[in-house]
């Protein structure tokens, strides 16, 4: 069983995180462009995309659990990323994107509302690259990985 909630634990991050990733990291530039119909795109993407997102940690916590490593240093140090990580999306990319769709181009408002969100974008891929890492990692882990 662990090998199958391993196998769509780490396909859900893969095919919906992602895609969250890339998505996000694109809006700006598209943004800057003027190309709003790529950056709605983008938008919808990252959107769509994340609620697909939840079902990572949904089927982390199944595999943790056959694993007996909940209460793992690494794992606890992983959900605490991606909660934060979930966060930024949700609290900051997200309506950020939507705000420089909406609003009314000024010369500068929209490049530095850009560059802004780039920055928060890059935080949110940082934390999950730190996640990434952890789960490959694992410090402590008695496979030798």
């Amino acid at each position: 069983m662990s090998k199958f909630l391993l196998s769509v634990h780490v396909l859900a991050a893969v095919l919906a995180v992602g895609p969250v990733a890339v998505a996000a990291s694109m809006f700006p530039a598209a943004v800057r462009k003027g190309d709003l119909k790529a950056a709605s795109l983008l938008h919808r993407i990252c959107r769509v995309y994340a609620y697909a997102a939840v079902a990572v940690p949904v089927f982390g916590f199944g595999v943790a659990s056959t694993m007996h490593v909940l209460g793992d240093p690494w794992l606890i140090t992983s959900i605490g990323l991606t909660a934060v990580a979930a966060a930024v999306l949700a609290l900051l990319v997200l309506p950020r994107q939507q705000r420089l769709l909406t609003e009314e181009p000024t010369p500068g408002t929209l490049s530095h509302g850009a560059a802004r969100l780039a920055m928060v974008t890059g935080v949110f891929n940082l934390l999950w690259a730190a996640v990434t890492v952890l789960m490959i990692v694992r410090p402590g882990s008695s496979t030798g990985a």
